[in-house]
C-alpha cells in the first residue's frame, strides 16, 4: 500500500516541504530508509543522520533546518507523526485479517461466549464459562481459564496465560507469554521448617487501554483483587505481586519487582529493575530512577538509590563520594608533610 505526502501531511496535521504527489509505502529509521519510506528526526544529536538519511519523507519540528532537496512534514511533535504513519501502515497490512473466526484447532467449552467478531488461533484454550466480546483477538496457545471476562478490542498475543476469574477490560494487549492470575507468593513456615501453600482465592482486574509486555507476572490476589487501572504501560519481565493496586497512566520498565499489598499511584514512571517493597503505598506523579529500591511510603516527587532518597540529595552524595578520593588525598599529603616536618625537627 502506498500513500502521497499530501495524504501523510493530511493524516499527521503536519505542514508539507516538497512533492505532495511522491509516495510513500513504509517507515524505517533515519540511517536504512529508502527513497520509498518515511523516518523522523526528534532528537538534535541525529542532525547528521537525517543530512544523510534517503527518506522519501522526514516528520521533524520547525528548529531543524532543512535542506531543499529533501521532503520534510513539519509538526511540533514529530514523534507523535511518524507513529500516525506507522499505524497507517500497520493497520493496511493488518497480521490478523483474514481470520475473524475461531479456529478448529481451539479447544472451546461450550459454556464460552464468544462474539462472532473474535479471532481464536490454533491451539488456544478457552475454558468454561468465558466471555470475549467484539473484535478481540486470541492468538496461538494462548490459555484463557474458567470464569475470565475479556472485553472489546483487546489483543492476546500467543503463550499468554490468564487465569480463572481474571477481568480484562477494552483495548487491552497482552504481549506473549505474559501470565495473569497466577498464585501470589504465600506460604505458611510448618514446625519441621517445611512450607505450606496459602490458597489464592481472589483475581485480577486489567481496566481499559493497559499493556503488559512479554514474560510479566501478575499474581491474583489473596482474597480480594489485584488492580491495574486504565491506560496502565508495563514492559517486559516486571513481576507484581498479590494484591498490589497501581493507578491509571503509570508507565514500570523491564525487571521492575512490586511486592505484595503496595500502591501505586496514578501517572508514576519507574525505570528498569525498580524493587518496592510491599504494604507501602507512592504518591501520584512520583518518578523513581533505575534500579531504585523503595522500602517505605514515598511523597510525589523524583528519587533515586537504594534505599530511595530524593534525587537532588542523592546527587549531592554521589559528588561528594566522587571528591572524597581527591580530599582523602589532601589529606595524605598534608599528613605526610606534617610527618616530614616532626622528623625533621626530632633530628635536629
Amino acid at each position: 500500500m502506498k500513500a502521497t505526502l499530501k495524504k501523510l501531511a493530511e493524516l499527521t496535521s503536519s505542514q508539507l516541504i516538497g512533492d505532495e504527489n511522491f509516495e510513500i509505502s513504509g517507515v524505517n529509521t533515519l540511517e536504512d530508509a529508502t527513497s520509498l519510506q518515511a523516518s523522523f528526526l526528534a532528537n538534535p544529536r541525529y542532525l547528521e543522520l537525517m543530512k544523510k538519511s534517503k527518506a522519501g519523507v522526514i516528520c521533524l519540528d520547525n528548529t531543524i533546518q532543512i535542506e531543499s532537496d529533501k521532503n520534510y512534514l513539519i509538526s511540533e511533535n514529530p514523534s507523535l507523526a511518524f507513529q500516525k504513519i506507522v499505524q497507517f501502515f500497520l493497520s493496511s497490512e493488518n497480521q490478523f485479517s483474514g481470520f475473524n473466526r475461531v479456529n478448529q484447532n481451539a479447544a472451546i467449552h461450550p459454556t464460552a461466549k464468544i462474539k462472532e467478531t473474535v479471532t481464536v488461533l490454533p491451539n488456544a484454550t478457552i475454558d468454561k464459562n468465558v466471555i470475549i466480546l467484539d473484535n478481540t483477538f486470541i492468538g496461538a496457545n494462548v490459555y484463557i481459564g474458567p470464569n475470565c471476562q475479556i472485553g472489546k478490542d483487546c489483543i492476546i498475543h500467543s503463550n499468554v496465560t490468564i487465569r480463572e476469574g481474571s477481568i480484562i477490560n477494552n483495548r487491552v494487549i497482552l504481549q506473549p507469554g505474559a501470565v495473569i492470575g497466577s498464585c501470589g507468593f504465600g506460604y505458611l513456615p510448618e514446625k519441621d521448617g517445611s512450607y505450606k501453600k496459602l490458597d489464592q482465592m481472589g483475581n485480577v482486574i486489567i481496566e481499559d487501554d493497559v499493556e503488559i509486555g512479554a514474560n510479566t507476572c501478575i499474581d491474583r490476589a489473596r482474597f480480594k483483587h489485584t488492580i491495574i487501572k486504565k491506560g496502565t504501560k508495563i514492559d517486559n519481565l516486571v513481576q507484581i505481586a498479590h494484591n498490589v493496586e497501581i493507578g491509571e497512566h503509570t508507565a514500570i520498565a523491564a525487571q521492575s519487582g512490586i511486592a505484595g499489598s503496595a500502591k501505586i499511584g496514578s501517572h508514576v514512571i519507574m525505570g528498569g529493575q525498580v524493587g518496592v517493597t510491599g504494604h507501602i503505598e507512592i504518591e501520584n506523579k512520583t518518578m523513581l530512577a533505575t534500579r531504585s529500591g523503595v522500602s517505605k511510603n514515598l511523597k510525589t516527587g523524583k528519587y533515586r538509590g537504594s534505599p530511595a532518597i530524593p534525587i537532588e540529595e542523592y546527587n549531592r552524595q554521589y559528588v561528594a563520594f566522587k571528591n572524597l578520593e581527591k580530599t582523602l588525598k589532601r589529606l595524605e599529603e598534608k599528613i605526610n608533610k606534617l610527618e616530614s616536618n616532626v622528623k625533621n625537627h626530632s633530628d635536629l
